[in-house]
């Protein structure tokens, strides 16, 4: 018997961490822990095999999900925004000395739990913050220096995706989030922190070729792999830039944004309290609705790409990493890798013990020989069918170029 208890799992990222989990004979059991009973009953008997079970549990009280996860053997947590919760639940979690992966991507809440790392470590529990797609799989370093490079310069992350089925407000509000602090971004050779409305942070902004989507204009984020992959790698350049399609729909979250509209903090309308931020999430709601309609966006899509530029044998070389789909977008990008890092850990394949991002515990080439099975029995086992790619692409010091997909 092994139960995945899935907090969040009724979400657009924990959905299909726990449709692709449950796929696996590894586990008997999938959990799934969120406020959702409704959506829990219909993902149960969407994926029919009898695994699937929900439990509710307010992923803001420890207590709550202290009694989720207490017959837990590995715990995922996919429940955003992380900057809210996952201090509780990992509290719960260390605890409880349960095995655990999520998905956190808020930068400034990852250098509060990877304080922790001690007292993982001591409860020999293997903690594993970041499982994402970025961050989580834009984790390139042991497969591309094994394979291309024998030194790394730099490590230039983009990222984007939309036309999801639908949007919450918790998606909302970590963009709101990623927006308002301080952004870091590790250039030569140090930690610096630019904002994205201000100067620093415009002169960032580039617009960027990927493999399915065109070219997109991409914007600083506050990941957190600029912050850890520098401990783990000698390298003078992390960087790691985002944006969501429609455009139009993006640049409308990051106007509201400038005017204020995220605050927290109510205003007197005619008598009434009102909430700016509450009106902005509803609107953007509705507004993503028709700026999806009026641009016959089609079908959801996305794509990772990671840019690392080095030398081999002397000579310069680029190497870029695209990982994309052009059937799904943030669920499938986020929540395949979050399963894929929670059946590693069942596998034994994540020794190492304390709070770790993937680059400072998952080997690659372990990732990469998951990886493909899964996406072949989401796709029914048909290659033709898969929903998302893999592609490698070598650049060389005299313009060619050799490409590889898995």
């Amino acid at each position: 018997m092994s139960k995945v208890v899935v907090l969040g799992g009724c979400g657009a990222v924990g959905s299909v961490a726990v449709r692709t989990l449950a796929m696996q004979n590894a586990f008997t059991q999938v959990v799934i822990g969120d406020m959702n009973e409704r959506r829990a009953v219909e993902i149960a008997a969407q994926v029919g095999n009898g695994k699937v079970s929900y439990r509710p549990v307010d992923a803001g009280d420890q207590a709550s999900v202290a009694s989720v996860i207490a017959d837990a053997d590995i715990v995922l947590n996919c429940v955003g925004p992380f900057y809210k919760t996952v201090k509780t639940v990992l509290a719960a979690v260390l605890a409880a000395k349960k095995p655990y992966v999520d998905i956190c991507d808020d930068v400034d809440v990852t250098l509060d739990i990877l304080k922790r790392d001690a007292e993982a470590k001591k409860a020999g529990i293997t903690a594993v913050i970041g499982m994402g797609a970025s961050p989580g799989a834009t984790n390139p370093r042991k497969y591309i220096a094994d394979n291309q490079l024998d030194e790394t310069d730099s490590i230039d992350i983009y990222h984007c995706h939309g036309g999801e089925p639908f949007e919450g407000p918790g998606v909302i509000g970590h963009r709101f989030h990623c927006m308002s602090i301080d952004i870091p971004m590790f250039l030569d050779g140090e930690l610096k922190y630019v904002k994205y409305f201000e100067p620093d942070g415009i002169a960032l902004r580039e617009d960027f070729d990927f493999p399915n989507l065109g070219s997109v204009p991409v914007f600083p984020y506050p990941h957190p792999e600029q912050v850890t992959m520098p401990r783990f790698l000698k390298v003078r350049q992390v960087t790691n830039k985002g944006s969501v399609i429609p455009i139009e729909y993006y640049n409308l979250t990051g106007e509201m944004c400038r005017l204020g509209l995220s605050s927290r903090e109510p205003l007197d309308v005619g008598g009434k309290p009102v909430v700016p931020y509450d009106f902005a999430v509803a609107y953007l709601i509705r507004e993503r609705e028709r700026i999806l309609r009026e641009t016959s966006f089609g079908t959801q899509r996305g794509c990772m790409t990671v840019v690392v530029k080095g030398r081999k044998s002397g000579e310069a070389v680029e190497v870029r990493v695209h990982m994309f789909s052009g059937s799904s977008a943030l669920g499938e990008g986020t929540g395949v890798p979050a399963a894929i890092g929670v059946m590693l850990l069942a596998d034994g394949k994540i020794p190492t013990k304390g709070v770790l991002p993937p680059e400072g515990c998952i080997d690659p080439n372990d990732f990469l020989a998951v990886a493909m099975p899964v996406m072949m029995a989401r796709a029914g086992g048909k290659a033709e069918k898969r929903e998302a790619s893999i592609v490698f692409e070598t650049i060389k010091a005299d313009g060619s170029v050799s490409r590889m997909e898995l």
